[in-house]
């Protein structure tokens, strides 16, 4: 699938704004199963204090500052990006979990990558609720898989799909007790659980092209920004052709298991790593507002 991106942010202040500077994520990744074939990202008020980096974990920042007083500012990129479905090898997917740990196949290319990925974060935080919620799907020697299909499946009924009900600092304890969230509040649902058993897990952002209801039209600028996780699945041994893991990505929010409608952006331990966009600014306001507009459109839609 092939899908245009335009992604727009607004920041309104009741007062001037004498510097500006800020870091998105806002590029779409390229990598095996998806290319990225055009990009565009720009800044009202102008500034050519704008520049891209590749951080730590391979994703595009783009960095830009902006000293021209303002009382609004505007960042939006738009993307043309090719999709492809990822495709899972069926001997991989009935790993047992145990073996999927990195402290369990030291000896995967990769491992050294996956264990950034087990480590816990303070919005990933593993307690032991959440222990104890997601070791409910760990049975002895199960596939890791289906292990992965019923987590995404339990989070989708026990939790509700709730936009209001949790900040981007709600913790994952929080979570547990109400029972709702939105999607990044899901991902680091599992990302805490998973981690707390030794698995090593990513917490993926990006966008979800949506399908409107029968019979009714597409609304343009009514997606969101999504969020999703990724599990490490170890590769081979030395002795076995050493290939390099294999991250398998499910979406608790929509109990399913992520496809050609899934566009990623950016991955990383969980949310704070790679927001849309955060920064530091100088003024004296005392208020702000922040507007958001989102579409994914296949490129026939365009």
């Amino acid at each position: 699938m092939r899908y245009r991106v335009w992604h727009r942010t607004t920041y309104t202040y009741d007062a001037d704004v004498t510097d500006s500077l800020g870091i998105a994520y806002l590029t779409p990744r390229t990598g095996d199963l998806q290319r990225v074939v055009s990009r565009e990202l720009t800044v009202s008020p102008a500034t050519d204090e704008v520049r891209d980096d590749v951080d730590v974990h391979g994703n595009v920042a783009t960095f830009f500052q902006v000293v021209r007083p303002h009382r609004e500012l505007v960042v939006r990129a738009e993307s043309v990006v090719e999709v492809t479905a990822p495709s899972y090898d069926a001997e991989l997917l009935a790993t047992p979990w145990e073996e999927a740990r990195p402290a369990a196949r030291p000896d995967s290319p990769d491992a050294w990558e996956a264990w950034d990925g087990a480590l816990p974060t303070r919005l990933a935080a593993p307690g032991p609720e959440v222990r104890e919620y997601v070791g409910a799907s760990l049975t002895p020697g199960r596939p890791l898989g289906e292990v992965l299909t019923d987590l995404v499946r339990r989070v989708h009924a026990d939790f509700a799909y709730r936009p209001g009900a949790t900040t981007v600092t709600t913790s994952v304890a929080e979570v547990m007790t109400a029972h709702a969230g939105v999607c990044q509040d899901f991902a680091h649902l599992l990302l805490a659980g998973l981690r707390a058993h030794g698995l090593a897990a990513r917490y993926v952002s990006g966008y979800l092209a949506t399908t409107p209801p029968p019979g009714r039209e597409r609304l343009v600028g009514a997606d969101a920004t999504h969020a999703w996780i990724a599990v490490w699945a170890p590769g081979r041994a030395a002795g076995e052709g050493r290939e390099p893991g294999t991250w398998l990505m499910v979406d608790p929010t929509n109990d399913t298991w992520v496809d050609e409608r899934y566009v990623t952006v950016a991955w990383g331990r969980d949310y704070g790593d790679v927001p849309p966009l955060k920064g530091v600014i100088y003024t004296e306001a005392t208020s702000s507002s922040l507007a958001v507009a989102v579409d994914v459109a296949p490129l026939s839609e365009a």
